[in-house]
């Protein structure tokens, strides 16, 4: 459908309309990285007005944009894009709150295991994040995504991947505590899976 011809939409609203259905039909990367850039610094700074700490603020973007592209066939043009996404958001941070007061995620404790996390691992999707990492083209790819990203992010991704850095090496280099380095790997190859292998088993 066109949005256009309900008269109850923008020309806005029929851009971000025309974005989705390319990125669920075409499995279009450019698609995608355009809505994050349109939306990134508008979510950003939703978050961070809720928050106060931009750390947590650029960590939940991230999931933010992670939970919406895995769900986008979910999206009804009914409401306007960005009114889907700030719900999403809205309701991400909810979560979060009430995850960080039950004290249910833990940076330090991660044992011999990547990451410990509260919500379903990458292994439980068959996901091995070299993966992503193979082909020339998922590289190309990649890298225009990656390049929509906050620095940090850039920079733990690069390291880790592209220069092949261990987890140790990242932390001596960046000063980070290690915990911390695995739980921002996690979210972000979980919101690079989400874009290259969207809405995996539905329908």
């Amino acid at each position: 459908m066109d949005l256009s011809e309900t008269g109850h939409f923008s020309d806005k609203a029929q851009r971000d309309y025309d974005l989705v259905r390319q990125a669920i039909q075409n499995g279009d990367q450019s698609a995608y990285a355009e809505l994050m850039q349109l939306y990134h610094n508008a979510i950003y700074y939703q978050i961070l007005k809720k928050t106060g700490n931009p750390d947590e603020a650029d960590d939940l973007t991230i999931e933010v944009f992670g939970k919406a592209f895995l769900n986008l066939r979910q999206y009804s043009p009914s409401f306007a894009f960005s009114t889907w996404l700030f719900a999403i958001s809205t309701n991400h941070h909810i979560d979060y709150l009430r995850k960080k007061k039950e004290n249910t995620i833990s940076i330090d404790d991660t044992g011999n295991n990547e990451i410990s996390l509260d919500h379903q691992s990458f292994q439980d999707k068959n996901f091995d994040p070299e993966e992503l990492f193979i082909s020339k083209e998922k590289v190309r790819m990649l890298r225009q995504i990656i390049e929509k990203l906050k620095p940090h992010y850039q920079t733990l991704i690069e390291l880790r991947y592209f220069k092949e850095y261990s987890i140790q090496e990242i932390s001596k280099e960046l000063n980070i505590q290690e915990g911390t380095i695995k739980v921002q790997l996690f979210r972000a190859r979980e919101f690079l899976y989400n874009i290259l292998h969207p809405a995996q088993g539905k329908a």
